[in-house]
Parts: structure tokens; sequence; C-alpha cells
């Protein structure tokens, strides 16, 4: 089997992490790495010299003039995926992206219809449903093991935005940063991916006076197609422990996903137990899945269909007007 040729761009945390990934593939004899892009002359000069093997360039364009690739990972921040995704998909170059997709429904919408016209693979970095607790909670859905859903509570609460771990020039920015989009987007897509459509957000933004920076408070009502209430709860800079959960009420139980992973259950009136997980079930790395794909074997891969979906809900999330938003196919 012919190996894929891999570029990434981006060598923040999550390309860094993906380069490890690519690397157990290659021992797979599935891809091969051959060209990294960092416009930060630092880290591309860290990794280019313990990496001698792998081309490395700060224009990406260069890369792509100068390489034959199968597959481009894009890691670099949100506001910069329009231009990249776009150029990818002009040369027919398989493309497997960061979240979310873009900075703006519009750029979305557009990154969308070009990557189906340019009919290669295109996926977007969503792992949540992968995740063994995430199988196991919509197992438990898809049973009715808690009867007739009633609503759902998402919270998103840090005491320290970005988190200590989190420091880079964006993320805390009003443009393309906040935890709604870093963190918020994660939920959102599964939420849809095990509930259904959210179509209808009416949301209120608490944004200091720097108009630089993102996101303080969220407070929100969104629905399902069904007509459930999901209601989000979010706040940053506060004295507490991060909390990153989503419970899940119906009519004859409650079902609680805790800080990502924890999954718990219980009967109406009953305090909420763990749910035993079979960590054999998960189904990551994504990466594995977008090979998959681009080599015409089964995989399990979410496109730029979900992530411009995601993206629209994320958009009305972000208007601070208060007013109902009413989410168009």
């Amino acid at each position: 089997m012919t190996r894929l040729k891999m570029a990434v761009i981006g060598l923040g945390k999550m390309g860094l992490h993906m380069i490890q990934q690519a690397k157990q593939a290659e021992l797979n004899g599935s891809i091969k790495l051959v060209a990294v892009c960092e416009a930060h002359e630092e880290s591309l000069r860290n990794f280019a010299e313990s990496h001698a093997e792998i081309s490395a360039y700060s224009d990406y364009m260069q890369l792509l003039d100068e390489h034959e690739i199968d597959l481009l990972y894009i890691a670099v921040p949100p506001k910069f995926h329009y231009p990249v995704v776009m150029e990818a998909l002009k040369r027919k170059i398989h493309v497997f992206c960061e979240k979310p997709l873009a900075n703006s429904t519009e750029e979305a919408r557009e990154m969308l219809k070009a990557a189906e016209q340019a009919g290669v693979v295109h996926a977007i970095h969503f792992s949540m449903p992968h995740e063994p607790s995430v199988l196991k909670l919509q197992e438990l859905v898809e049973q009715r093991s808690i009867g007739v859903i009633r609503k759902i509570e998402l919270i998103l609460q840090f005491p320290q935005w970005p988190r200590a771990w989190q420091q880079n020039s964006w993320i805390s920015s009003r443009e393309q940063g906040g935890f709604i989009l870093e963190v918020g987007i994660h939920w959102i897509h599964m939420i849809q991916h095990v509930f259904g459509p959210i179509t209808e957000v009416s949301s209120e933004v608490q944004y200091p006076d720097n108009a630089e920076e993102c996101e303080h408070e969220v407070q929100a009502v969104m629905k399902l197609v069904d007509g459930t209430r999901i209601q989000l709860d979010g706040i940053a800079h506060f004295a507490g422990k991060e909390r990153v959960s989503m419970v899940v009420y119906g009519t004859e139980g409650t079902i609680a996903l805790e800080n990502w992973e924890e999954l718990m259950m219980g009967p109406v009136g009953q305090p909420l137990a763990t749910v035993e997980v079979d960590e054999s079930m998960g189904e990551l790395p994504v990466l594995k899945h977008v090979i998959a794909r681009i080599q015409g074997q089964p995989a399990k891969i979410y496109d730029f269909n979900d992530g411009y979906r995601a993206q629209l809900v994320l958009e009305a999330l972000r208007n601070p007007e208060g007013n109902t938003i009413q989410i168009s196919r």
C-alpha cells in the first residue's frame, strides 16, 4: 500500500500532538510526514534541529509548491484556517482541519462548498464522539435509560482563562478566542451528534471593557429540533475549580458527563453513581479514521458540513444582543 504524504501547518500544542500521532501511523506504513510549516521562527528552528528528515518552512505556499502532499493537517489560529484550507482544496489535497472550522459562518460556508467541489476528504478534528464515555452516553440515551429527555445543561466554568497550559497570542482575544469558541465547540458538536440539530439560540454574553478581550460570561438557552431545551452557563475568572460538564435530565433519571469524561447516572430521587465505561470502546485517534477514509476504507469522520453546522451555533451564541436566532441549515 502506498504511504500517504502528510504535511502539518502550525507547530503549536495541537500541531506537535498530531505529529506524534503521525509517527505512530508511520510505524504501520500508512503515512509519512514529509514537511511542516510554522511562522514562529524559534519554534520552527527548534523543530528543524531535532527533525532533520522533515522539511521545515515558514511559508505554507512554498511548502505546497515544493512538495506533492496527499494530506494537509491545519493547526493554525482560527482566522488563518480559511486561506490555508482554500489553497489546499484548490490543489485537490485532502484536508484535516482543527476546530472551529473558520472564523465566521461566511468563511465556513465557502470552505464547505469548496471542499465538496474539490472531491477530496475534508475532516474536522472533532474527537469527543470517539471517546469511550461519549459512546457509552450515546448508547444510554438511545436505550432511553433515563426516559424522555426533559432538558440538558451545559456548564463551562474556568477560574482562569486562558488556562495555565494554554498561553498564546490569540486564545484570549475576542476575534478568535474565548471559551465559547475553544471549548464550547466540542460540546456543541457532540450534542448535535448525539441529540440532533440545534435550531434556536438565545444568548447573553458579558464582555469586558477591553474591546480586544474575549467573553467573561455567557448565559444561553438553545433548543433542539424536538423543542428540548439546552441551558448553557459559562463563566471565567472566579475563585473555585474548573468544571466542564453536561447534565441530561430525563423523566426517569439523570445522566451527567462531568469534566469531559466521568460518566454518571441515577434514577429520579436517587444520587448519581459512576457508570463503568469500557475503555476499549474508544475510537481515537481521529487521524486513523481520516487515513482510512482517504484509502477508501470504512471510517468515522466529521466533515466540513459538521464544522459548518457547529459554526452556525457558535456565532449565534457569541451574539451579544440577547436576540433569539433561528438556525437555518
